[in-house]
């Protein structure tokens, strides 16, 4: 993506992934199994991003979509094992690994929808745990506020979106003001009200 360099797309996915781990090491004991989105725990959503995670580096390998997919554990417990933030660390620096390789940002990754630059798909990641982020901390009961140059990478990406959103992928988007902070117009977004 013509926006960002490839140090500052690979910059800004450590940060969101440092920002998604500290809401991650605040999950206490007792709330893994509170509801996180509608049909999804605290667990179910951070083992999505373990998921997300772990295909990364296949994908960059140039495996096609449809042999990574059944690669990996899609449950829950499978996904997380015994610590689930050592899960979340493990999965998350094989990604990062994987994007840093030399030519990481200028491959092509064969997703469910096609073709994908790589440069693309980091932002997509970038934007995933950056929303899931103010999911987690939502979830519970912790820091909220995003930060704040994730939250313009993110919009960059969001505004790219269709008007309508991706059915299957992003729920609708939501009214909000044109006035409305950054981080409310990006969770709105992706149907997410902070408002």
């Amino acid at each position: 993506m013509a926006d960002f360099s490839p140090v500052e797309l690979l910059e800004l996915f450590q940060r969101a992934q440092n920002q998604f781990t500290d809401r991650v090491d605040a999950v206490a004991p007792d709330q893994w199994e509170d509801e996180a989105l509608p049909g999804w725990t605290v667990a179910d959503l951070v083992a999505h991003l373990v998921g997300e995670a772990l295909w990364v580096p296949p994908l960059l390998a140039g495996e096609p979509v449809d042999l990574v997919d059944g690669r990996f554990p899609d449950s829950t417990p499978d996904l997380l094992g015994d610590d689930p933030l050592l899960g979340w660390e493990s999965a998350a620096d094989g990604a990062l690994s994987a994007f840093a390789e030399d030519e990481g940002l200028i491959r092509t990754v064969h997703l469910s929808r096609g073709p994908t630059p790589s440069a693309e798909y980091i932002v997509e990641m970038t934007t995933d745990l950056t929303v899931h982020a103010w999911d987690l901390a939502r979830a519970t009961d912790g820091d909220t506020e995003l930060d704040g140059e994730l939250v313009t990478a993110a919009l960059v990406y969001a505004e790219r979106l269709p008007e309508d959103g991706v059915p299957g992928l992003f729920d609708p988007p939501l009214d909000v003001s044109a006035a409305a902070s950054p981080q409310t117009r990006l969770l709105a977004r992706f149907g997410r009200k902070d408002f």
